[in-house]
């Protein structure tokens, strides 16, 4: 009797346990509609005062927040916090580029635990 309800039940107890497997996407451009990324590109000659957008797709995210963490030539400029209201959720961050941040940039997408789910690098020229 007690193997036959654990049978039954155990399925059910496994369903009803969320388990969340964490998977990013991020593409960096010039704009975002709906969404998608628009002038992506691993290279932008820019303006100063030109924003460049990082945008992501997260799958199996706890809801809460995750980060968006600039860099530039390996050192930390820079960090945006997004809300996530739920497992699979598309949202972006962007970073106003000025005169004296042309260098090798690289956008990562952090968990709240600190766990990087995504990153891509870049280069910047402010003319």
């Amino acid at each position: 009797m007690l193997k036959t309800a654990l049978k039954l039940l155990l399925p059910t107890l496994l369903l009803a346990t969320t388990a969340y497997s964490a998977e990013a996407t991020l593409k960096v451009g010039t704009g975002v509609e709906k969404y998608e990324v628009t002038g992506a590109s691993d290279s932008f000659t820019v303006a100063p005062n030109t924003r460049i957008y990082a945008a992501t797709r997260l799958t199996g995210v706890e809801p809460g927040t995750v980060n968006v963490i600039w860099s530039k030539d390996g050192k930390e400029v820079s960090k945006t916090e997004l809300k996530v209201p739920r497992a699979s959720y598309r949202t972006h961050a962007y970073r106003t580029f000025r005169a004296g941040d042309t260098g090798a940039w690289t956008a990562k997408i952090v968990g709240a635990d600190g766990t990087e789910l995504a990153s891509t690098s870049f280069q910047v020229t402010v003319q």
